[in-house]
């Protein structure tokens, strides 16, 4: 099983009413809620740990995760609220306000943490889950208690204007929990944020003297490559009529473990030693699955009979 890790939300997305005027919809979503339900609709075991609300909003996430076939055994409920974030979409690049004082998610704590069976092969982290504490620091207690055992992977996911004023704390975070980690996935402007300029294949090299066994990095219109110590794979992108953004980068997470699971290398041995074929296997399903989610409106992630 993979349990993915962090922030469920609604997200309101921008649509034009009957009569003409702009407004919003509420889909549910969420960087790591989107790798869960992508993960269930690709048939890979996946359950998800959040703290998500008993209101009307924390609902809708409940049941969307049920309809994906995500395990919600983890997941811990409260009455606080839910966070909502607005989308504006320009040329179908997202941006993002979030509202999240007080909520569910934000207020998650160690205390909620869940015993996991034997059979949680794999962790997942990621988002804006890993800026605002106490939810931040419990995801990453989270990862410190379980990595020694099983494999975990890391998609910051990073929205500098969540992150605003508290740069510094979050890089510090960002750094000690991909060290930890066994996978990172990066986008490209992920990686210079972190790295600074430079070639994405060096940048990632980089990383991979921290800790690492591979990392993930996408190249937007180009493409995704896999690189390891020894290695650098590239599978390009598939060309496609682009609707918007939301969650491509959340569902090439989920191609990827996907793939790995299907190769049964979730392992922190297996993870260590992946050959060419099932690093190139699993930017496929990335990349193939991602393709599909952008030429889609909003997080909407392929079942594994739409690839």
């Amino acid at each position: 099983m993979i349990l993915s890790c962090g922030e469920a939300l609604i997200d309101m997305l921008p649509r034009t009413s009957t009569e003409g005027e702009a407004c919003f919809a509420p889909y549910a979503g969420g960087a790591v809620f989107n790798t869960a339900i992508a993960l269930g609709r690709l048939g890979a075991p996946s359950a998800f740990f959040s703290g998500v609300s008993t209101d009307m909003l924390g609902e809708i996430l409940a049941d969307a995760l049920v309809a994906s076939k995500v395990d919600t055994r983890f997941l811990a409920r409260s009455d606080r609220p839910t966070t909502v974030a607005f989308v504006k979409l320009v040329n179908g690049q997202a941006t993002y306000a979030f509202y999240d004082e007080a909520t569910a998610g934000r207020m998650l704590s160690t205390a909620d943490l869940p015993d996991l069976p034997p059979d949680v092969q794999a962790l997942f982290f990621g988002g804006i889950s890993l800026v605002n504490d106490p939810a931040a620091s419990t995801y990453e207690a989270f990862q410190a208690r379980e990595c020694g055992t099983r494999v975990t992977m890391i998609d910051p996911n990073i929205r500098p204007g969540f992150i605003a004023g508290k740069e510094a704390a979050y890089r510090d975070r960002i750094g000690r929990m991909i060290a930890r980690a066994d996978i990172v996935k990066l986008s490209d402007e992920d990686l210079h944020w972190l790295e600074g300029p430079g070639d994405p294949t060096e940048l990632a090299r980089g990383i991979l003297s921290r800790g690492p066994k591979v990392v993930f990095v996408t190249e937007g219109a180009r493409g995704a490559r896999a690189v390891t110590a020894t290695q650098n794979r590239f599978v390009a992108a598939q060309k496609v009529a682009v609707v918007d953004t939301v969650g491509a980068g959340d569902t090439f997470n989920a191609g990827v473990l996907a793939a790995l699971h299907r190769a049964r290398v979730l392992t922190k041995a297996g993870v260590a030693a992946l050959p060419d074929a099932t690093l190139d296997a699993a930017l496929d399903l990335g990349t193939r699955a991602a393709a599909v989610t952008v030429s889609r409106a909003g997080a909407n992630p392929p079942w594994e009979v739409e690839l």
